[in-house]
């Protein structure tokens, strides 16, 4: 006998999409799932689309407190023994479920995650799928998410024993929630597994992000993501030199995006990097930084590679600036 899925939808003002990500678990080929859908104080008509599946689905709305909160609600009236977590603005194609069942059976492993890519939405109402992005199989996956390595959420499906022995989901992280739970699953000594093939969907809107809409927010998340991870690797004695190394990497990606903000943040993030692993090179593509680097250390290398940036932007938007001018007065 099948053992039970259970897929948990958070939503929230997801009207345009809602019924898609219902309808693509709907149409799995492994015939025992349960559809949990989490209303999380949706102000559209989301709501009203989600009651229209009457028993098809388990619904219950609540007043608005995130996704994360949402996903731990859904846990709690979720009675399957394995775990798929989806996005209300996010699909599955009608394999996925049944594939990945069939390989944790087969492999004993506690996840399993795939390929997946993108369905771009662009602003002149084009639709298009992009690329398929191939994860891989890690050879250490803690040190792959340690240094920023990333997967669409709908392409895992868990058993629920490892998610019940994880962290959770962190309701006080605004961004980064997913990379946050995934290390919680992975620090808890659960076998993760890849199983190549694409059967996720993750929708991408134009050029928005998590990032680029608030850069500050995310910035924040993914710091203190780090922040707690690095502390229990240091409670546990496993901060080793490669953890140190992946983090420290983690840490000067976060420090680039920051320059463009706050500069006094930038040097924070930069002097966290050096902490964590003195030696740290920065892996460049260009040519330049490279050899200055090899030359000079990594420090001196960044501090002209900073300044370098620093005055093309300040070029570039007095330029904007001035042209903004010239077309008023002209």
């Amino acid at each position: 006998m099948p053992k039970l899925v259970s897929v948990i939808i958070p939503c929230f003002n997801a009207e345009k999409w809602v019924a898609e990500a219902i309808d693509s678990c709907l149409k799995q080929t492994y015939s025992d799932i349960e559809i949990i859908v989490i209303d999380d104080g949706s102000t559209d008509n989301s709501l009203e689309i989600i009651k229209s599946y009457g028993n098809q689905i388990i619904w219950q709305t609540l007043l608005h407190k995130g996704g994360n909160y949402a996903r731990n609600r859904g846990l709690y009236l979720a009675k399957g023994e394995y775990i798929q977590y989806l996005d209300a603005d996010d699909y599955i194609l009608p394999e996925k479920i049944e594939r990945q069942v069939n390989f944790l059976e087969a492999t004993d492993a506690d996840v399993v995650y795939g390929d997946w890519r993108h369905q771009r939405h662009l602003p002149n109402g084009s639709i298009f799928l992009g690329k398929i992005e191939i994860s891989e199989m890690q050879t250490d996956i803690l040190a792959s998410l340690l240094a920023n390595w990333w997967v669409a959420l709908a392409a895992f499906l868990y058993k629920r024993t490892a998610v019940e022995n994880s962290d959770g989901w962190d309701e006080t992280l605004p961004a980064a929630q997913d990379r946050d739970f995934l290390l919680s699953v992975v620090m808890n000594n659960h076998k993760v597994v890849y199983q190549s093939g694409c059967y996720s969907i993750y929708r991408r809107y134009g050029s928005v992000t998590v990032s680029t809409s608030s850069k500050s927010r995310w910035l924040k998340s993914h710091y203190l993501v780090l922040e707690k991870v690095e502390r229990k690797l240091l409670q546990n004695n496993q901060l080793s030199m490669q953890y140190r190394h992946a983090l420290a990497k983690s840490y000067f990606e976060l420090a680039r995006e920051s320059l463009s903000i706050d500069y006094s943040q930038y040097l924070s993030f930069l002097e966290e990097t050096l902490a964590l692993f003195p030696e740290f090179k920065a892996n460049s593509k260009r040519p330049v930084y490279k050899l200055v680097q090899d030359i000079l250390g990594f420090r001196r290398a960044e501090r002209i590679a900073c300044q370098i940036l620093l005055v093309k932007r300040f070029i570039y938007s007095s330029f904007v600036h001035s042209r903004g001018q010239l077309s008023i007065t002209s």
